[in-house]
């Protein structure tokens, strides 16, 4: 488990310098209100929708493989908005690394924080199953005023990137699991502790199950909800996190826990799993993240892709 920001003269190197110029700028932006951050957000955002052709193309399949009734007005209006939710998740993110709790105070309402009590005085880790929300950086940090937890995440190529969300994560968690120990997480589980855990991405075709998503009958979904909540005797818990529609905060909410979870198969369990992220996703889908590739692997190797 990594508990400690590593910092070390390398990230001095001149090859780094231009990364640590970007982090003054964006430190910069922590001196702007709330809203111009947004309306900054959705400038850059719309600007990416411009050069980004290729994000352009995957978030706008993914919109008509999931809501084939949805009228094209309607898609292209999807469309613009999640760019500008884009836009402003970068200010989502500086702000959750680098408000300081008070500033955070301000900006949050939070709700079902009983239902994580509950558990843990029970005896039983949570597993917070969340979905890749814009704001979800934010939500964490919320999440850290009140029970700060484990969390699972990808440690990143570059090495100052590296340091920077460490640093900026443990605000919020006591520690952070690399997302592929998974015997770290049944430990912290067992403690009992709190740990994040989605499964709306596409991880390919290992531990996979293809399951409706949506429209799309056959989306590659992991199954590890199961074997965490079983080995790591946990209840799951769905949550979610939004940007106000006025752009001056963020509401957070934990639901209670799911009754008979673990179910008697694992493939139960992630359609359940599904039909909860979707619920999740149409409580604000402009703020959820639709440029990721979530149908890119096919049930049958060598079958076309979704996305040409």
């Amino acid at each position: 488990m990594v508990e400690k920001a590593e910092f070390s003269s390398d990230l001095y190197h001149p090859k780094h310098w231009p990364m640590w110029f970007g982090v003054l700028l964006m430190r910069t932006t922590l001196l702007l209100p709330l809203r111009w951050q947004m309306k900054m957000g959705s400038a850059i955002g719309r600007l990416v929708k411009k050069l980004a052709k290729g994000r352009v193309h995957t978030a706008r399949r993914n919109i008509e493989l999931c809501f084939p009734d949805m009228s094209d007005t309607d898609k292209q209006q999807l469309l613009d908005r999640t760019f500008e939710e884009t836009g402003k998740a970068l200010f989502d993110t500086i702000n959750a690394w680098w408000w300081s709790n008070d500033r955070i105070q301000q900006h949050m309402t939070i709700k079902g924080t009983e239902h994580v009590r509950d558990s843990l005085n029970s005896g039983k880790g949570v597993i917070l199953f969340a979905v890749h929300c814009l704001p979800l950086e934010m939500g964490a940090r919320i999440f850290g005023q009140f029970a700060p937890g484990i969390g699972v995440y990808r440690p990143h190529n570059n090495p100052v990137m590296e340091y920077l969300q460490v640093k900026g994560r443990l605000r919020s968690n006591k520690g952070l699991v690399p997302k592929r120990d998974v015997r770290q997480m049944i430990r912290s589980l067992r403690a009992p502790d709190v740990i994040w855990y989605t499964a709306d991405q596409d991880f390919g075709r290992s531990s996979a199950v293809f399951i409706p998503f949506f429209a799309v009958p056959d989306a590659a979904t992991i199954t590890g909800a199961t074997s965490l909540a079983r080995l790591g005797k946990a209840n799951v818990l769905p949550f979610f996190v939004e940007r106000n529609a006025d752009d001056t905060g963020y509401n957070l909410e934990i639901m209670p826990a799911l009754d008979n979870f673990p179910g008697d198969n694992e493939t139960d369990d992630a359609i359940r799993g599904n039909q909860i992220v979707e619920q999740l996703i149409n409580r604000n889908r402009s703020q959820y993240m639709w440029l990721h590739r979530r149908f890119k692997t096919r049930p049958v190797k060598g079958s076309p892709s979704l996305y040409k």
